[in-house]
Parts: C-alpha cells; sequence; structure tokens
C-alpha cells in the first residue's frame, strides 16, 4: 500500500492560509485550528474535492505555531522549517508528473505551483 502513494493524485493544503480565511477566532490557538482543519480534512482523502476524485493523498502543511500537529490516517501533516509556501512549492516539485491539486487563495504561491503544472483552488473546496 504505501507505494500507492505515489499514484494518488495529490492534494496539498496550505494550513496557514486555509485557517487564515474563517474569522473564527483561529489566533488565539493556531495549534488546535491546524488540528481542526485536519480532522475535517479526512473525509476528502477517501472522497475527493469537487475538483479532484479521491482516494487522494493529502497533505496539509503547516508552520509556525501549528508546528508539532501529528499526522492521522488519511492526512499527512508536513511541517515547513520556514516559510509553508516554500514546503509546498517543494511537495509539488517533488510529484512532478502526478496529478496535483494546492488549496490556497495565496496569489504567489497560486503562480509558484501553477508554472510546475499543479491545479489550485480556494479555501472553500475544503471547508464546505
Amino acid at each position: 500500500m504505501a507505494g500507492m502513494t505515489n499514484i494518488l493524485p495529490l492534494l496539498v493544503v496550505d494550513g496557514a492560509n486555509v485557517v487564515g480565511s474563517v474569522p473564527d477566532g483561529w489566533w488565539r490557538d493556531r495549534r488546535g485550528a491546524a488540528e481542526r482543519l485536519r480532522d475535517r480534512l479526512v473525509a476528502y482523502a477517501a472522497s475527493g474535492t469537487a475538483e479532484l476524485s479521491g482516494p487522494l493523498e493529502l497533505v496539509l502543511v503547516v508552520e509556525g505555531a501549528a508546528r508539532g500537529v501529528g499526522s492521522v490516517p488519511g492526512v499527512r501533516v508536513a511541517e515547513a522549517s520556514g516559510s509553508g509556501d516554500d514546503r509546498i512549492v517543494e511537495l509539488v516539485a517533488e510529484a512532478a508528473g502526478r496529478t496535483c491539486l494546492v488549496v490556497t487563495a495565496d496569489r504567489e504561491l497560486r503562480r509558484r505551483v501553477t508554472a510546475l503544472g499543479a491545479r489550485v483552488t480556494g479555501p472553500r473546496a475544503v471547508l464546505g
């Protein structure tokens, strides 16, 4: 099964951007907000999103105060040592040749990942 993840479509979620798109007090507990997002994403690993049908390899990228959030079955959490955007670009580059969708509203990040062949969608894709 481990080898299968390289053939599944890849969904990469910009954790800081998606969490930050909902003014629900996330800034008081960034790690808790990232954990809630991670738990909400589990369903998408099997079913996919409107733009990408499942099953998927799903990676949630966290940075800063959200570091330390653990992976769960269906959602791998990737910590960014520096910029979350740079970590997302690395993941997309590593997935060259695979179908890849990045969830973010960040314009510059969208430009960087589409240049590598990924598709992009906004936070609503996983907050619906």
